[in-house]
């Protein structure tokens, strides 16, 4: 079982492990393509001042190499078009006012044309810089050998020099997220035991809603991970985590839609009672019964941590284990405490269902968030997850 020295001591391993990230990779990464271009583009002798390509090679780098092969084939596609309305129009006439917006319209339309996409200004941008009454073919040609050069040399880079698969970071995110799921839970289970009425079930309901962002935060982190193993030539070494990673954030994805789900069931009691009577709503020994469960549910959340980030995953499932078979004992006494007449009380009959279903599912998502995944080869890249709405 997973107390607070054994949260204090993940929390620590973590934060070590996050500082042991070498730092200034992105920079080192992009400073040496610039480099490579510029010296390449120099030993060529394209023109005296080879400065496309190393800007071709600065804008290509990205953080995958997926992204990088995307980038450079659309900075690419951008400057080819703009050199082609360049060279046409600086064959006619030199810079006009008229020319100018000839430039930029037929370079746009020739962008969106060729699909261009978010690099569709670059196409009018390369188009304007080459824009002079000397420009012709001579000068069209060295652009755009600069452009492939760089482009070729960013593509380069983002090979020999592997782009992280941000397992760690992605691990990280779903633990926080966990924990803060965990936090949510203990402090629900406080507001229970203290004093009651629509405005505290109001309150938990809207912390309950809050916790999305910290949702969305690490659905990203784990996105970013399975695009960042598309077409990375060391992609083999996430095979068994990405599967466990997906799989442990869409349990707590679906945990916090229960969790949501819940404290909205507790807030509907209310609306059923007398202003009077809303204290009353739940007696103070089923509020404390519940209280007790979502601690037990809290400790089970807490014990998804180590799963994610790989710190020792057997013993948390065996942790989420026994917390799951306490939380059937807790659920059967709520059960027990809720009971009542249907024919007497058909609102509160349906209200407390609407309670212990969401308890079910809550036991069955914790579990699903722990469970390990069969052994299946990660998608290439993630397609949208499911984002659940308000409840």
């Amino acid at each position: 079982m997973l107390g607070a020295a054994a949260r204090l001591r993940q929390r620590v391993r973590l934060t070590l492990v996050r500082r042991g990230r070498i730092p200034g990779l992105r920079t080192a990464k992009a400073t040496l393509a610039v480099v490579a271009a510029y010296l390449l583009a120099e030993v060529l002798h394209l023109s005296e001042h080879p400065i496309v390509a190393p800007l071709m090679a600065l804008l290509v780098v990205q953080l995958t190499l997926y992204k990088t092969l995307m980038h450079g084939l659309g900075r690419v596609g951008g400057v080819l078009a703009g050199v082609l309305v360049a060279v046409g129009v600086a064959n006619v006439a030199g810079l006009t006012w008229w020319s100018l917006a000839a430039v930029v319209a037929g370079s746009l339309v020739i962008g969106r044309l060729l699909r261009l996409g978010p690099h569709l200004f670059e196409a009018p941008i390369t188009a304007m810089l080459l824009l002079e009454v000397s420009a012709g073919g001579a000068l069209a040609l060295t652009r755009v050998t600069e452009a492939l050069l760089g482009a070729l040399v960013g593509i380069a880079v983002s090979v020999l020099v592997a782009p992280p698969l941000y397992l760690q970071p992605a691990g990280e995110a779903i633990g926080e997220l966990a924990e803060r799921m965990a936090h949510f839970a203990r402090n629900f289970a406080d507001g229970l035991r203290g004093p009651w009425s629509r405005s505290a079930a109001d309150h938990w309901l809207t912390q309950a809603r809050s916790v999305r962002d910290e949702v969305l935060r690490a659905d990203l982190t784990v996105a970013r991970v399975e695009e960042s193993a598309r077409l990375h030539p060391h992609a083999r070494r996430s095979r068994d985590a990405q599967p466990q990673l997906r799989s442990t954030l869409t349990g707590l994805e679906r945990c916090h839609l229960t969790l949501r789900t819940l404290a909205r069931a507790v807030l509907d009691r209310t609306y059923f009672m007398p202003l009077t009577e809303q204290s009353s709503a739940y007696t103070a020994e089923q509020r404390a019964a519940l209280a007790d469960l979502l601690t037990t549910a809290a400790a089970a959340i807490d014990s998804v941590t180590p799963i994610a980030t790989g710190i020792d995953p057997d013993a948390a499932r065996l942790c989420v284990e026994a917390h799951l078979a306490e939380l059937d004992d807790q659920r059967h006494r709520i059960n027990t405490l809720l009971a009542v007449d249907a024919q007497t009380d058909q609102a509160a009959w349906k209200q407390h269902g609407a309670l212990l279903a969401s308890i079910d599912r809550l036991r069955v998502e914790i579990a699903a968030a722990a469970r390990q995944p069969e052994k299946a080869s990660p998608p290439l890249i993630s397609a949208t997850a499911h984002r659940p709405g308000p409840a």
